[in-house]
């Protein structure tokens, strides 16, 4: 299984406008050959003291594909070229990190 964390910092004040372009894409990601898992997550309310919070303009996608010749297709997929088409201008940063069970 292939595991994907992707860190993305939007610009100030744009990331509900980027979750709203990637929400409208979620049933796209889980209809393709391998996907497990897609979705994004957000800093939990009140998680205390140990939690090193991404901030109000990050939020991370955890994924889940069966192969990486899955996660390759993904990526070429026309729907996610439409996705970064209408987000590039609000994203800030991104960083990806591909991980393999251990």
């Amino acid at each position: 299984m292939i595991h994907v964390l992707a860190m993305i910092t939007t610009k100030p004040g744009k990331r509900e406008e980027v979750l709203t372009h990637f929400r409208a894409n979620v049933p796209n990601v889980h209809a393709e050959k391998g996907c497990i898992e897609y979705r994004p997550a957000i800093d939990a309310a009140d998680a205390g003291a140990n939690q090193a919070k991404l901030g109000p303009d990050s939020f991370v996608v955890i994924e889940k594909w069966e192969t990486m010749e899955d996660l390759r297709a993904h990526g070429a997929s026309a729907h996610m070229a439409a996705y970064a088409a209408k987000t590039r201008e609000m994203i800030a940063a991104r960083a990806i990190h591909i991980l393999s069970d251990a």
